[in-house]
């Protein structure tokens, strides 16, 4: 199921596993697995890929660094065909994925023999470009009802939804704006306005998609598989110039 009614649905390139995803979760709709489970599954691909990456088996690190992203869909299908949305998980499944974005990167990092400093920069252009589209794709999916849990602004605590606890959802809050509190507000301040804005057009929300965590996890596997692996950091780094591009398109629309 789409987070997005159908009449606005774009080609979201970084969701090419959801086909899978959809899969996965409907084989397993009927059993006691949950979607934290689901997310449990792909911290584990994600650990899998780290230590291939460190071993220089660079095909099986792309294999789990895909399937992780394809693991990353099926929560949320699961949560959805379930019938069970949680801000525990919204929340869970953010954290999870920056903390391995950061062990991602040292881990090229590592085999690249490249700047620490340079690293760094690369995971900050990773989580602002990543933060850019979500910011844009909950904008759209708010003013279509299209999704439950993600809001615009975090800033405050939620509500605990129907089966689960508020403890947990205070822990996992908090975690999430400890990590992604200062991207989330760079992102604000350089468009503000963006909520008050026209509807976003397909096509730039699929432009935007090229910075989803699951296109960005692709270019890392493509360029692991092509033996180009010193050419991640440096990459990133750049294509982190994309973000005024986008935000410069959005406020001419």
């Amino acid at each position: 199921m789409s987070k997005l009614p159908k009449q606005h649905r774009f080609i979201d390139v970084s969701d090419y596993g959801r086909p899978i995803s959809r899969f996965i979760a409907n084989a397993i709709k009927e059993t006691r697995l949950t979607p934290i489970h689901v997310t449990i599954g792909f911290i584990i691909s994600g650990i899998i890929a780290i230590g291939c990456i460190l071993l220089n088996y660079y095909w099986a690190a792309a294999f789990f660094l895909i399937f992780k992203s394809i693991l990353d869909g099926a929560d949320g299908e699961l949560a959805r065909l379930k019938n069970t949305p949680s801000y525990t998980g919204r929340y869970f499944d953010s954290v999870s994925d920056i903390i391995l974005n950061i062990f991602i990167l040292m881990a090229v990092w590592m085999v690249t023999g490249g700047s620490i400093l340079l690293a760094i920069l690369a995971f900050i252009g990773i989580q602002l470009q990543g933060t850019l589209y979500n910011y844009y794709y909950t904008i759209l999916r708010n003013k279509f009802h299209g999704d439950t849990t993600s809001r615009v602004f975090e800033d405050k605590v939620p509500v605990a939804m129907k089966g689960e606890k508020q403890k947990n959802v205070d822990i996992f809050f908090k975690l999430y704006k400890m990590l992604y509190g200062k991207f989330d507000e760079i992102i604000y301040a350089l468009d503000r306005n963006a909520s008050k804005g026209k509807v976003l057009p397909k096509w730039f929300m699929m432009a935007v998609s090229t910075f989803g965590l699951g296109f960005q996890l692709l270019i890392i596997s493509t360029m692991l598989v092509f033996n180009l692996k010193d050419y991640i950091i440096p990459f990133f780094i750049g294509y982190s110039a994309m973000i005024f591009v986008f935000i410069g398109v959005r406020k001419s629309l």
